[in-house]
């Protein structure tokens, strides 16, 4: 019997004494804008310069089955458009729309710097609108694509103010993309004629490279968010060439929070993980 009450209260001690580990979540709101260039032969073989903006909301937390290593990113982003021809007689808009989801592996090195790489996989639609195209005024946008995605960080202080330096990359390796034939009206397509319709993406026909660079202000409970953005897309099937540029300023803010059980409290034995910071 003292051998099990001796057991029990060792088991109990090391209970007592267990570090508990809570993954805050990362979310930030912000708001893009810029300069923006299309071409889209589907509709005219120009090009269109004029503005971009966008909203993104992204959303990063230490995964559960190894914080101390990898960490998983949710991302929107919502973008218009609005570009003219070089004689400023036509005008050219573009909607996009992004979700995509991924995971990456940290890489922790002296001095506050981090190191992340792993993958990701998401969705992308939209529609480029053209007026003075009135046979075929809109083109229609759709992948999906499994990408490369990784990223440099670096936590410090400048005086006595806190930031966070980050810049991210992502490229898509393989997936699918949406497509028509060259002069093939959507009409036609309504009534049934789907072939070839879906196209195989790599690199070589689908390149994007989507550059984020950012500044996290920690100026308490709420971080002040600056950044830019370098999006390229490119793409060519059927003798259609699509292309968009565009150079974002990045405004918005970023909290992190953590979701407390009814049971559950901090204490100086809990262990956080941040997914950035």
């Amino acid at each position: 019997m003292r051998r099990i009450l001796c057991s029990l209260a060792a088991a109990l001690a090391l209970t007592l004494g267990a570090q508990t580990v809570e993954r805050p979540v990362l979310s930030s709101y912000t708001v893009e804008a810029g300069s923006a260039h299309l071409v889209e032969t589907y509709l005219s073989p120009l090009k269109y310069s004029g503005w971009g903006t966008a909203l993104g909301y992204e959303r990063m937390q230490a995964m559960r089955f190894d914080p101390d290593r990898w960490t998983m990113q949710l991302r929107g982003r919502l973008g218009l458009q609005g570009t003219r021809n070089p004689a400023r007689n036509a005008t050219m808009w573009d909607v996009d729309l992004e979700l995509a989801w991924g995971m990456m592996r940290r890489f922790r090195l002296p001095e506050g710097f981090t190191i992340m790489a792993g993958g990701s996989t998401g969705v992308d639609a939209g529609v480029f609108y053209n007026a003075r195209n009135s046979n075929n005024p809109a083109a229609a946008k759709a992948a999906w694509t499994v990408r490369a995605l990784g990223a440099a960080v670096w936590n410090g202080r400048v005086g006595r103010l806190p930031l966070c330096l980050r810049y991210q990359a992502e490229l898509p390796l393989a997936g699918m993309f949406f497509s028509p034939e060259y002069g093939e009206l959507y009409y036609e397509i309504y009534l049934g004629n789907h072939k070839g319709l879906l196209r195989g993406a790599w690199p070589g026909n689908y390149f994007r490279l989507n550059n984020l660079l950012t500044c996290d202000l920690r100026l308490g409970r709420t971080n002040l968010r600056v950044g830019y953005r370098f999006d390229v897309l490119s793409t060519k099937a059927s003798r259609i060439v699509t292309r968009r540029i565009g150079h974002y300023f990045v405004f918005g803010i970023a909290n992190e929070w953590i979701s407390l059980g009814a049971r559950n409290t901090l204490s100086e034995k809990t262990r956080i993980i941040n997914a950035l910071y």
